[in-house]
């Protein structure tokens, strides 16, 4: 592995590109360590400092983990996720997709709090309206790999099986539509791409400039009334969304009739 000094790519920059195309070939496998910063700066030819810019540049980008007193290890593969409105809730009412079973989503907490004002504007209510919510962490068997909240009105699952401490045996939807006697009828997705905050890197495990992609999921009644709101907050650069649909055929010409003349 060389690095070229006549090119105008910063050196860091090329040896980065190296140990993608190394982990991509399979030449490291996910969780294996990677040789010391010492080592590859050897291998190089390159100081230390160089190196550690190439760790530090592919652990934002999610190759990457160190572990302190350990070594720099691969991260698993990225999480593949289809949990827009059609992944959630499924091709047939009451089916329910699971998570791939490397995945484990565990309840993080049930309480009443004031609502964010990305939650209460989705709700129509003022910011710091006191709400129901139902807090998540989904894991993997290396990491966190997802942070999430569903919120609802406390008129409407206050007192109901929602507000207790325990995780139901089917989706969370299913559960709010007997709890709060509304049916989902439409959702909407928003997904946007931010700085952590300090809370969420802590439990994603990424460095406070590692981006995430968030999504605010709403869910409506047939009156187009919010039954929920949803947030999830995935690491962005071990994270791809994929949404599979179909494009629709082109509509036959019409045939030309009275009152009717092509131009």
């Amino acid at each position: 592995m060389t690095i070229n000094p006549g090119t105008a790519e910063f050196p860091h920059r090329q040896i980065a590109a190296q140990l993608r195309e190394r982990i991509r070939r399979g030449d490291w496998q996910p969780g294996e360590r990677l040789p010391s910063i010492p080592a590859m700066a050897e291998m190089f030819g390159v100081a230390k400092q160089t190196v550690q810019r190439t760790v530090d540049q592919l652990r934002v980008e999610g190759v990457l983990i160190t572990k302190p007193g350990s070594g720099t290890y691969v991260r698993g593969t990225r999480r593949r996720l289809n949990r827009l409105s059609r992944g959630r809730y499924g091709a047939h009412r009451g089916y329910h997709a699971d998570l791939a079973a490397r995945y484990r989503q565990q309840l993080a907490g049930v309480g009443r709090e004031p609502a964010p004002p990305e939650v209460a504007d989705a709700f129509g209510v003022r910011d710091g309206t006191e709400m129901l919510v139902r807090r998540h962490i989904v894991r993997t068997d290396d990491a966190p790999v997802e942070v999430g909240a569903s919120w609802f009105r406390v008129t409407d699952a206050g007192g109901t099986s929602l507000e207790r401490v325990e995780a139901f045996g089917r989706p969370l939807y299913q559960e709010a539509e007997e709890a709060i006697g509304r049916r989902y009828a439409s959702a909407t997705d928003t997904i946007s791409a931010r700085q952590p905050s300090r809370e969420e890197a802590e439990i994603l495990q990424i460095r406070p400039d590692t981006p995430v992609l968030h999504l605010l999921h709403v869910a409506f009644d047939e009156t187009r009334k919010p039954i929920e709101v949803a947030q999830a907050t995935w690491p962005g650069p071990m994270t791809t969304l994929t949404e599979e649909y179909r494009i629709p055929a082109p509509s036959p010409e019409p045939e030309p009739g009275p009152g009717l003349t092509l131009a």
